[in-house]
């Protein structure tokens, strides 16, 4: 029997298993998947952004959705204390733009052997199973029952993920087990995530990546919501790349607002000189056509684009080509407008929104307080940030917050009173 089951090895599960055991809680944690930390591996694109280097008030600052219920958790285990973590399990760190965190290696595999590592020495039994209910005898938990058994405990810390990367094993388990508690669980939806668009022409430019354009996002008032530079991805439904998921988590009522993206092709270039620098190139190159001189600017798959958002047939020569027309590509070049359909699906959501409401949990020990046995940590939770390492700043402060929780819960010696 152990004092506590942690189900899911994710970032938030491992943490939470680790800091139960370091409590001295005999911890069993039970993973679905044959390997732990299936979507670790895959954050940040392999490399792992294992959390941003910033202060806790500058990363709660980054939470969009729940950082007033994260205050007590982020603040007790900060950045500074992540770092310090992952460094004493052996893992050299760096710093990249925007204070992103990596391993030195650039390989999440790392992080995950890391945890690993520091589990089994722990003492912190690791089975592979699929957790489906939670076994109670009137307040008390008595077991966690898996596809392959039934795991005795007197306490339970559910880290399962959202349903974003289902892949991975995250196909919303957790909520499952969060309502057979009598939690509400806040419809799952996509953050960080790809975004279609109504016009055709960004499939005409599939696969065109632009490396250093600046987007603002508005929304159906015309406020900003969103301003950023970055690199942004043509695909066949629309816009993807690191800058477009920033800006979607930004965008949270797809039902009930409209958005619209301002693409700035030349942030570098104000106005004036981007226009002389066009009267330059359809000057010197008088006699050739509009979509090869735009080949001079922009790239070949944008060229034939431009020019007929602009109205100019792309045979046209550039002699012919008015002011009217000029400054139309132009206000192109520096304005380019694509009105948002819509997010792609959940599951291709680097992070998914919603989840168990925040109400429900205590914010300082991440306990049910509709089954103060049970402890909640990570996606699981209706709380998410923005890209550059905040989300699993999330994992490891509720991570860190349920597995001492549950194993003060044990201490009090109310684990086992059935």
């Amino acid at each position: 029997m152990s004092d506590i089951v942690v189900v899911g090895g994710g970032a938030a599960g491992c943490m939470a298993a680790l800091s139960a055991a370091g409590a001295q809680a005999k911890v069993t944690l039970v993973e679905r998947n044959p390997k732990l930390g299936r979507k670790l591996y895959i954050t940040g694109k392999g490399r792992c952004n294992v959390t941003n280097d910033c202060t806790a008030a500058e990363a709660l600052q980054s939470i969009p959705q729940g950082s007033r219920f994260l205050t007590s958790a982020v603040t007790r285990f900060p950045p500074e204390q992540v770092k310090k973590f992952f460094q004493e399990l052996g893992v050299p760190l760096k710093t990249e733009r925007g204070g992103r965190v990596f391993p030195c290696s650039d390989r999440a595999a790392d992080i995950v052997d890391a945890l690993l590592l520091a589990l089994r020495r722990a003492g912190v039994e690791i089975v592979q199973d699929r957790v489906v209910s939670l076994e109670r005898r009137g307040e008390a938990l008595t077991g966690i029952i898996g596809e392959r058994g039934r795991y005795s405990c007197g306490a339970a810390v559910i880290a399962t993920g959202g349903v974003s990367y289902p892949l991975t094993g995250s196909t919303g388990d957790g909520y499952i087990l969060a309502r057979e508690l009598g939690h509400t669980v806040v419809p799952p939806r996509p953050s960080l995530v790809p975004l279609e668009a109504e016009e055709e022409f960004c499939a005409r430019m599939q696969g065109l990546a632009l490396r250093n354009v600046a987007v603002q996002v508005k929304n159906r008032k015309k406020k900003t919501l969103f301003a950023g530079q970055g690199e942004l991805l043509f695909t066949h439904f629309g816009l993807s790349g690191p800058l477009v998921l920033s800006a979607s988590a930004h965008m949270r009522d797809y039902e009930g607002d409209h958005y619209t993206f301002l693409i700035d092709l030349k942030p570098a270039l104000d106005p004036g000189t981007l226009e002389h620098r066009l009267l330059r190139e359809f000057q010197d190159n008088a006699n050739q056509d509009v979509r090869n001189v735009l080949l001079h600017l922009v790239p070949r798959l944008m060229a034939p684009v431009l020019a007929e958002l602009s109205g100019i047939p792309p045979e046209e020569k550039a002699h012919s080509v008015t002011r009217a027309q000029r400054r139309g590509l132009l206000e192109l070049l520096k304005c380019l407008r694509v009105e948002v359909r819509g997010p792609r699906p959940v599951e291709e959501a680097i992070v998914t929104a919603g989840g168990v409401r925040l109400s429900e949990i205590d914010p300082k020990t991440m306990a049910s307080k509709r089954a103060p046995c049970v402890f909640f940590a990570g996606e699981v939770l209706d709380a998410d940030a923005y890209t550059g390492g905040f989300n699993l700043q999330i994992a490891w402060s509720t991570g860190r917050a349920a597995g001492e929780g549950a194993a003060q819960y044990c201490r009090k010696g109310d684990a086992h009173a059935l």
